[in-house]
């Protein structure tokens, strides 16, 4: 029962919308198919057999009069008497034997029941061709000294048109559907703007959102808005807190460089300085790890440019950083990106490669899907079981990285991660590859 559980899951879609049509189409489909194989099917052959069984009273009245005639001649006139009172064509044949046989259509079904009833109410030997003639029955039954031959117009013995109920109720059936789908689309736009709407906001784009649709479909739109609302409110008093701690600590701070500053040079002002100076860095890196992306909007941004800049900037410091780009997109090169943000991110993530190897390498990757920032060094690198946790706040790996080379307090990847998931993506630790140091990768949606 598990494994039809599974194959059943893995063959029906996935999207709301089209698990709706079809718990839609379904029932309808198989109404169609109940009425039509059941009850228009059974409807029809009683119809029939009640048609065949008039036709085959006036046959059976034409057998009688052929039977009491004394010879073929007394039997063709009492047969135009009868043709010329009825709708049915009448002759005979002497000498001859009938052989019961049937011609029709393979998917002729009425054909079956006008045979079966005219055998059963005439009681002779018949056959019956439904091919020859278009719109008509040739029967020959067989008699006394002959054959009966009779030509029965199709409309007596059915009814004409039988199949326009299935077209009306199919066509009907086809259009309801149609409304009914364009009605359901209406509905599940609604569910596909929240999630959109959700996803733009946890990739920092917020955009207008309007709850509508059904009820509960609003319901859940006010609640994803007064969440957004929350938060939002949250990073902004976070942000003014900050920025008072931030003023707080500078002010002492300068004080101190400033008594530095006019005090009398010696191996302890020296230490103390550089202390001070460790301290201010500390509380700078701090500031920037709690601010995460800041109040940045998301705007175009060229990748390849922000990279070129990034090396630039390096290359000014006098650290060389090698560039190459892999572009397979189609369409606008730009990316929404929150720009002061995202070149925190990849230049923490340069400055510590270049901080731990001498070679470092900055690549874009840019797909019809996915935007990839990749930086490589040829560094000693970080052993996997430690990846995770170097990428926690105030984590150093003193085994994976020389601390003597000035790595900072252990903020730069945990910096680099908050932006890159601010942004609706992820910073992966990998392996090098012709490098061999540490692969960071940033990836993010489009």
């Amino acid at each position: 029962m598990a494994a039809y559980s599974s194959t059943l899951k893995r063959y029906l879609p996935k999207s709301l919308f089209w698990r709706a049509f079809l718990i839609l189409v379904i029932p309808i489909l198989a109404l169609q198919v109940v009425v039509a194989f059941v009850f228009v099917r059974r409807h029809y052959d009683a119809v029939t057999e009640q048609m065949a069984g008039s036709v085959a009273r006036e046959i059976g009245a034409a057998v009688q009069e052929v039977e009491r005639a004394s010879g073929p001649l007394e039997a063709e006139r009492r047969l135009i008497a009868l043709t010329l009172a009825s709708e049915l064509e009448m002759g005979f044949e002497h000498g001859v034997t009938v052989t019961p046989e049937i011609h029709r259509e393979p998917f002729d079904f009425t054909a079956a029941v006008i045979a079966k009833t005219l055998r059963d109410r005439i009681g002779r030997p018949m056959a019956l061709d439904f091919v020859a003639v278009r719109k008509q029955v040739d029967i020959r039954i067989g008699v006394h000294r002959g054959a009966l031959l009779v030509v029965v117009p199709r409309g007596r013995v059915n009814p004409s048109n039988p199949h326009l109920l299935l077209v009306w109720m199919f066509t009907t059936a086809l259009g309801l559907t149609v409304v009914a789908v364009i009605f359901l689309r209406n509905q599940v736009r609604p569910i596909r703007e929240l999630a959109r709407a959700a996803a733009d906001f946890g990739r920092g784009r917020p955009g207008a959102f309007r709850p509508r649709g059904a009820e509960e479909v609003r319901r859940a739109g006010h609640a994803f808005l007064d969440m957004r609302r929350r938060i939002e409110r949250q990073i902004g008093h976070r942000t003014l807190l900050l920025s008072g701690v931030s003023h707080d600590l500078r002010t002492p701070l300068t004080r101190m460089k400033l008594a530095l500053a006019v005090a009398e040079p010696c191996p302890e002002i020296e230490e103390i300085g550089r202390d001070v100076a460790e301290m201010e860095r500390m509380i700078e890196s701090f500031l920037d790890y709690v601010r995460g992306e800041g109040e940045d909007l998301a705007e175009p941004v060229s990748p390849v440019a922000l990279a070129d800049e990034i090396a630039g900037d390096f290359a000014r410091q006098g650290r060389e950083i090698e560039r190459t780009d892999r572009i397979e997109a189609v369409g606008s090169p730009l990316v929404p990106l929150k720009r002061s943000a995202m070149k925190r991110c990849l230049t923490n993530l340069v400055d510590n490669a270049a901080t731990h190897g001498t070679r470092v390498r900055l690549t874009v990757r840019l797909t019809r899907k996915n935007l990839d920032f990749i930086v490589e060094d040829n560094g000693p690198g970080i052993p996997a079981e430690h990846r995770e946790e170097v990428m926690r706040p105030f984590t150093r790996l003193d085994a994976a990285r020389n601390q003597d080379a000035g790595s900072g307090v252990g903020l730069g990847l945990a910096i680099a991660g908050d932006i890159a998931r601010g942004h609706g993506g992820t910073l992966l630790l990998e392996d090098g590859t012709d490098l061999g140091g540490l692969r960071a990768v940033v990836s993010l949606p489009r």
